[in-house]
């Protein structure tokens, strides 16, 4: 991989982490038009590490938040009078994270190979637009952080799951979900934040250990580290900018843009300019 195409990937993956158009869809696309074989061992994991990148901006941007949950969290373990709120949101977000930590390591060799396939990318796309249109419509929007429960951070860690096929998008999977279940836009999207943290950083660590080879083989781990590295400034902005965005705008807004590149992608298959994988 040259550098300048680390560069690249490394600003897809921190602008479309975060917002609900599949950073994973989009790096197949990239990827493949940069000319790499997308269901290449090597390229699946660069795809899973840079990721962690975008993470580290979560922790960052968040760590007033996340080091107030880990406190409340060993309090609580330590001191029943001191469960609290806080206390039972930590223990939500690692509620939310089993369905796809499950899912994700049952299913892995399926993920990174039938699933690797431009086809599907397109098809998820369109397919998970209809959920995202559906979550608004039926959304009340009437419960903030504060009033979620343990049957809400169940529901948003099952339809995570779906989140593994190219195209869903993770945060279109967990917004839409908290949505569905009736939280506000802004807290609905600061949970998909919190989720994403302990389910990418075990993605991108398992696939560090576990693709190492492949890795120094195909893309290198030099020009990991510059996507990486892109990833974690550029996501740091995408953060910013979605939480502003998502006060006053609905998620469906996506949609169209989600649509327009299925079907870029359809067509560009559909006359063999590109293939599928």
């Amino acid at each position: 991989m040259h550098f300048w195409q680390a560069l690249v990937l490394g600003i897809v993956e921190g602008v479309t982490e975060f917002l609900p158009v599949s950073s994973t869809g989009h790096l197949t696309i990239v990827e493949k038009l940069l000319g790499l074989q997308v269901n290449d061992k090597g390229v699946t994991a660069f795809t899973a590490i840079i990721q962690v990148g975008a993470i580290v901006a979560v922790i960052i941007y968040f760590w007033r938040d996340i080091v107030r949950l880990l406190g409340a969290w060993f309090r609580g373990l330590a001191n029943r009078n001191a469960r609290g709120q806080d206390y039972r949101l930590a223990w939500f977000v690692i509620i939310g994270t089993i369905p796809v930590g499950i899912v994700g390591l049952l299913g892995r060799h399926f993920i990174s190979g039938p699933l690797r396939n431009l086809w599907v990318v397109a098809v998820a796309l369109v397919v998970w637009s209809f959920v995202m249109w559906f979550a608004e419509r039926v959304a009340l929007k009437q419960r903030n952080e504060e009033k979620m429960n343990l049957t809400d951070a169940v529901f948003i860690g099952v339809m995570q799951c779906f989140a593994l096929v190219p195209g869903v998008s993770r945060s279109g999977a967990t917004i839409s979900a908290g949505l569905m279940r009736g939280l506000d836009r802004v807290a609905a999207t600061r949970i998909s934040f919190f989720l994403s943290i302990p389910a990418l950083l075990a993605a991108g660590g398992f696939e560090a250990l576990t693709s190492a080879k492949d890795i120094s083989h195909t893309v290198g781990w030099g020009m990991t580290g510059v996507a990486t590295l892109v990833s974690l400034i550029v996501a740091y902005a995408s953060i910013a900018w979605l939480l502003r965005f998502v006060q006053n705008h609905k998620i469906s807004v996506f949609i169209w843009y989600r649509v327009a590149v299925a079907i870029v992608v359809a067509l560009l298959l559909g006359f063999g300019v590109i293939s599928a994988t």
